[in-house]
């Protein structure tokens, strides 16, 4: 990447101009002579489900320290202009703000948006409290929870959870309480549940490191799994990577993404201490089961999320890093504090949420989020 950057203090206020070009790269997974051929001929094909766009993206911003509460009105706290072909400008409007829209928090994550109630709903951890966030009532607290991580809407619109503390994926009922759907695998207790994704026949994938896990392992690896919450049959999918963390389909559900901060002490197996960290790509087949494995974006990401043409939007460094449905990464969006967690929201889906340490921002963009396939909200 070329990055240019002109630091002025203007009024007390720091200003941040970036202009970057920044190369695709990505760490192809190692393949067959078979899917190599696979993957040449899907790329050589025109794209159907997912829009074209492949160009680099140029992002200038500006950020000026402010202090706030975390019931405090929103500020524009960061400017972020596009200067860069016009497919990559079809993601991010030239004069799209970065917004603050709460601060004064522990470490914000997992936000979902309630259409019914027009509001996001979020984590703080430690705190151990879901937040809730509306354009007419501003912040406050939404209730308790077992150091809440990922949240997300089930098919019929009711938050589900993942709780570090509780061990568990919980449901949020109409009445107000709460539905433990798993807490063990085979008679052994999950390690800490961290983010979780919806398939259109209703099953719960969840990834489970052990980020939140302060006791011993029971588990002997940190897995994804899918739960079935009629049954409550949970069965692991995933096996081989370190600390798995955020976890999405793609719009039309021919894919799986799985990111993966990396190797860590925290892992019971020794072998699993030195894994590269990377966003992971999956094929889905039409059973819903996995397939082979398509590509791994050479970074690893907290919470992801994708709009309705299948760009990726991963939570990398400072920034919420865009890839398009091949892993190319298109460009970045600058945010004040390191993003944890991103959704889409709104009543038209274009705005992005983003959980950011302390902190709640907001951007409007051009493209609309996917919902899940099959969600009746």
């Amino acid at each position: 990447a070329l990055t240019s950057r002109l630091v002025n203090r203007v009024a007390g206020a720091s200003v941040f101009r970036s202009n970057t070009i920044s190369a695709p790269k990505n760490r192809p997974w190692p393949r067959t002579s078979a899917m190599a051929a696979c993957l040449a001929a899907s790329a050589a094909k025109p794209r159907r489900a997912y829009a074209p766009v492949s160009a680099a993206l140029a992002c200038s911003g500006s950020s000026a320290s402010t202090s706030s509460t975390a019931f405090a009105a929103a500020q524009v706290s960061a400017q972020v202009t596009v200067d860069i072909p016009d497919a990559a400008a079809a993601l991010v409007a030239a004069d799209a703000k970065v917004e603050k829209l709460g601060g004064d928090m522990k470490f914000t994550e997992g936000p979902v948006w309630i259409p019914s109630k027009k509001m996001l709903v979020f984590s703080d951890i430690p705190n151990s409290q879901l937040m809730q966030w509306s354009e007419s009532k501003g912040l406050s607290k939404f209730r308790d929870s077992e150091n809440a991580n990922g949240n997300i809407l089930d098919l019929e619109g009711r938050l589900i959870s993942c709780q570090h503390s509780g061990r568990n994926v919980v449901r949020l009922e109409s009445d107000g309480k709460l539905t433990v759907l798993a807490d063990k695998f085979q008679g052994k207790r999950f390690n800490s549940p961290n983010d979780v994704a919806v398939m259109s026949d209703g099953s719960l994938w969840f990834t489970d490191p052990a980020w939140g896990l302060n006791g011993p392992h029971e588990l002997e690896g940190h897995w994804v799994f899918r739960l079935d919450p009629k049954t409550g049959d949970v069965q692991p999918v995933i096996t081989d990577l370190a600390m798995p963390n955020g976890i999405n389909f793609s719009p039309d559900e021919s894919r799986l993404y799985v990111a993966d901060t990396g190797g860590h002490e925290k892992h019971p197996d020794k072998s699993f201490h030195n894994l590269l960290p990377g966003v992971h790509c999956y094929e889905v087949k039409s059973d819903g089961t996995l397939g082979q494995k398509l590509y791994v974006i050479d970074h690893g990401s907290d919470g992801m999320t994708l709009d309705v043409e299948g760009n990726l939007y991963t939570t990398h460094a400072s920034n919420v890093t865009i890839h398009d449905a091949h892993g190319e990464k298109i460009g970045n969006i600058p945010v004040p504090e390191g993003p944890a967690n991103v959704t889409f929201g709104g009543d038209d889906y274009k705005t992005l949420f983003i959980t950011a340490r302390t902190s709640l921002y907001s951007i409007r963009l051009k493209n609309a989020g996917a919902k899940p396939k099959g969600a009746k909200w």
